[in-house]
């Protein structure tokens, strides 16, 4: 065992860190860990942290590496938001922790997930702080691409690229260290498409699997215009319950604790000098659940490009593997009824649909065009 474990599929990127864990010469004060969704940006991020901390460590178990790899080490800070962007206050919070010395660790080690949802306001007020922290402070930044990071952030980190990790190599993980049964392991990485926690969702939670499988039933159901606004509605409504079971408790509790802290009786009225901050907690709870719902919304779209794609692939007979066995039969329905010239175009339609509701399309009217592209053609 080693802190490097749960990078899985990423020899080249563990080849790196390492030898800067181990060489002084090969160690510099930024960088930037880019990949796709799922390929493990954080996890290398974090073990890379841990690492730091205790070189000497080759097995994993000691104090300094436990604490950094579970996010509670003094010396190690994470930055994760659930929101569109990450705000310029946050940034600013970090600009102060990075000046500080380690309390106790080897390093200062500051992650930044999802750098990509730093706007360019916000990327310029950390710039200079990355460019010359103290000497005992690393930043770690993480993004699907170099190209999403602004490039004179880019300029001063050192890039380490993820790849997608193999399918198998993903349900080697699940059954070794979540316990799950082979042949569910290997069904749940290859609809996740070697995303290493969505393979985990699905294979813990049967009624992601679920979900997962309403979403691929819906090519199926479309015969006309009529059906696909049906089946814009329904997806746009269950991933909105989805998103729902995400936030909701979490925003109970979130207001209930602010009420206390604030000296207020929940349920009663809520006086005029505190509206202001329960207001502010409120807006922010709306950012977090609209960035939920695009977030499943965009889960699901990629689930159906999975399901063209497996179409595409056996009306050109390849030898690729498909990627929804449980659905193979419908996968092999509509390919027969089907040319490939049909699927690349449905292909085509999913994803202008990811990049309306990105860029801030109402995803009902984003997701109704897109189930009205998708009806047959003939």
């Amino acid at each position: 065992m080693s802190v490097w474990d749960a990078l899985v599929g990423q020899p080249e990127a563990i080849a790196v860190l390492s030898e800067a864990v181990r060489r002084p010469e090969a160690m510099t004060h930024a960088w930037l860990i880019t990949g796709p969704p799922g390929s493990g940006r954080s996890v290398a991020a974090r073990a890379f942290a841990a690492a730091l901390q205790d070189p000497a460590d080759v097995d994993g178990t000691s104090h300094e590496t436990q604490t950094a790899l579970a996010g509670t080490h003094a010396d190690v800070t994470v930055l994760a938001t659930e929101k569109v962007v990450i705000s310029i206050d946050e940034a600013r919070n970090l600009i102060g922790l990075a000046q500080r010395s380690p309390s106790q660790g080897r390093w200062r080690v500051i992650i930044v997930e999802d750098a990509d949802r730093m706007v360019e306001r916000t990327s310029n007020v950390l710039l200079k702080a990355i460019e010359e922290p103290p000497p005992r402070t690393v930043w770690i930044l993480c993004a699907p691409s170099p190209q999403d990071v602004l490039v004179t952030i880019r300029s001063r980190c050192r890039l380490v690229n993820l790849r997608v990790p193999p399918a198998q190599a993903v349900a080697d993980l699940l059954v070794r260290s979540d316990g799950v049964e082979a042949d569910l392991a290997m069904e749940c990485a290859l609809a996740a498409q070697s995303h290493i926690g969505m393979a985990r969702r699905l294979a813990a939670n049967p009624k992601a699997r679920e979900y997962r499988a309403k979403v691929l039933a819906i090519p199926a159901t479309i015969r006309g215009v009529g059906d696909a606004i049906l089946a814009a509605g329904t997806l746009v409504d269950e991933a909105t319950e989805e998103s729902k079971v995400a936030t909701a408790e979490r925003d109970a509790v979130e207001k209930a604790e602010l009420l206390r802290n604030l000296g207020a009786e929940e349920g009663g009225t809520i006086p005029p000098a505190l509206r202001a901050q329960v207001r502010q907690l409120e807006e922010e709870q709306k950012r977090r659940a609209r960035r939920a719902l695009i977030d499943v919304l965009d889960r699901a779209m990629v689930d159906l490009l999975s399901f063209y794609r497996d179409v595409l692939v056996v009306q050109l007979d390849s030898d690729q593997v498909l990627m929804n066995r449980a659905a193979e039969s419908a996968v092999r329905e509509m390919a027969a009824g089907s040319a490939p010239e049909q699927s690349l175009q449905r292909m085509q339609s999913v994803g202008v649909a990811r990049t309306r509701i990105a860029a801030g399309a109402a995803p009902l009217l984003a997701i109704e065009a897109m189930t009205v592209a998708l009806r047959p053609q003939n």
